[in-house]
């Protein structure tokens, strides 16, 4: 859902953010949901969040006058530091009553509520996070290690460090963690420190679009057609769009860029904080949250995909530097043969673009030949299906974090992907919505039995409608709200 803070317009800069705007905000759809399921459920409903339901990363608002704000977090928003997750949680909270009124009115007629950490809220792991919510939702807050009776009564709120396993059938992650752009390195110790103060360890894919896309508002990075195109494309993109309003996009990108670079691969590389004496009951917490034992919570940790950042040449080529730096020594190549030729013969300086022209032909076959790999890889195959089932015993997967809806059978595993409730458009203008709000309903069948089912829940509706992952793209006009597709 990625609720955030609301973009604030600027005149000068019409379309800067525009997704972000509070006209797009979800909210009044997910109450209308949630009145939706009261009506039709039988018994008391669990809802799971499973990821990203908060953004962390857009958050760019700091505290006025808080001295250990640096320039680089009133530039592009605060790092995650407990007390810097809390201040964008009050932010999130108190641009969001709506949802967060319609989920506590929900948990107080005994339904449940389960929060799956995905990767743009990775800093719901921070206890101070955690309370603030349930505090907003009307609820007990969890306790950070829980060793209580493993026969208590569920808590009304859960958060679970990566993954949930529902009634023993089906397992339910966000999915970041099989992408390794977005991989926490370790779910079970997330945090670091750095410069003495703890906080958490924030994947590359994540670092990028705080330090970069935050900075390029015309991107939606949500919306991976928004930020990933051809040199072309991203040519016309400017020309049309950043021209006028943001003509040193080059010099926005490059500092973002190298800022995202640096800070991914040094925190990636830094230990985590650890407590020998907590080593055990860590596990046993996540286990007991994710209804799991402490050895699925291990096996499942170890069959995660590594990050990114273990290549940085693959990081600097994911961000544009390796292009950058190639382009940067074309230039120098140029200029170092002119002086060189210059020295023997006097020429004009006009005869610099003859060793340019010779060394920039390379260079653009090598850019033309590079790729972005960004979800080019599934989520889920036969092999890692056929270690879910095995180390959990379900036959159902649940992801998300590719905000495409997905619905088939992946080796011995039913998969389906929940899709994406955040608004995503194909233009800055926001007048045309790319797909829909999606979910899924595990219902329970005569038999006993449960199936996991795709529905649409349309923008606007009051009702749901089944989804059919083979029907043409959902599309919705819109000029200054969304509109039921």
């Amino acid at each position: 859902m990625h609720l955030s803070e609301p973009a604030v317009p600027d005149p000068k800069r019409p379309w800067w953010m525009e997704y972000k705007r509070r006209e797009f905000f979800i909210d009044d759809d997910f109450a209308r949901f949630l009145t939706h399921v009261q009506k039709v459920a039988t018994e008391p409903v669990e809802l799971i969040l499973n990821g990203d339901i908060f953004d962390f990363d857009s958050v760019i608002q700091v505290p006025p006058d808080e001295p250990r704000v640096d320039w680089l977090a009133r530039k592009r928003g605060l790092a995650s530091e407990e007390w810097m997750s809390v201040f964008k949680m009050e932010r999130i909270i108190a641009e969001h009553p709506a949802w967060f009124g319609a989920l506590a009115a929900f948990l107080e007629r005994g339904h449940r509520a389960v929060f799956v950490i995905g990767n743009h809220d990775v800093e719901l792991y921070w206890p101070g996070v955690q309370r603030l919510i349930c505090e907003a939702l009307r609820v007990p807050a969890p306790a950070t290690i829980d060793d209580s009776d493993a026969q208590a009564p569920p808590e009304p709120v859960v958060f679970c460090n990566w993954f949930y396993l529902s009634e023993g059938d089906t397992y339910i992650s966000h999915g970041n963690q099989y992408d390794p752009h977005c991989a926490v390195k370790d779910p079970i110790n997330p945090m670091i420190q750095v410069r003495g103060r703890a906080r958490v360890r924030v994947p590359f894919g994540d670092q990028a679009a705080r330090y970069m896309l935050n900075g390029m508002g015309y991107f939606n990075p949500h919306a991976s057609d928004n930020y990933i195109m051809t040199a072309q494309s991203y040519l016309r993109f400017f020309l049309k769009y950043m021209l006028r309003t943001q003509p040193l996009l080059i010099w926005t990108w490059f500092w973002g860029a190298m800022v995202t670079w640096v800070v991914a691969l040094t925190e990636f590389w830094r230990p985590a904080m650890l407590d020998p004496l907590l080593v055990e009951e860590k596990d046993r917490t996540i286990a007991r949250r994710a209804n799991a034992t402490p050895a699925m919570v291990r096996r499942l940790n170890a069959m995660h995909v590594h990050s990114s950042c273990t290549n940085p040449i693959a990081v600097m080529r994911e961000l544009w530097l390796d292009r950058a730096a190639l382009l940067i020594g074309v230039l120098l190549g140029a200029w170092f043969i002119f002086v060189t030729v210059n020295v023997a013969l006097p020429i004009s300086l006009l005869w610099i673009f003859v060793p340019m022209g010779m060394l920039l032909w390379p260079f653009i076959m090598y850019a033309a030949s590079v790729k972005p790999s960004v979800f080019t890889e599934p989520l889920l195959d036969e092999h890692r299906a056929a270690l879910i089932q095995k180390i959990t015993g379900a036959h159902t997967v649940i992801f998300g974090h590719t905000h495409q809806p997905v619905n088939k059978q992946i080796g011995p595993m039913h998969y389906i992907n929940g899709g994406s409730w955040s608004p995503a458009f194909r233009e800055p203008e926001c007048q045309t919505r790319l797909g829909t709000q999606t979910y899924v309903w595990l219902r329970r069948r005569a038999d006993g039995q449960r199936q996991a089912e795709l529905h649409e829940w349309p923008p606007g509706a009051d009702r749901p409608l089944p989804y059919d992952i083979d029907g043409p793209l959902r599309i919705s006009l819109t000029s200054t709200k969304p509109v039921a597709a």
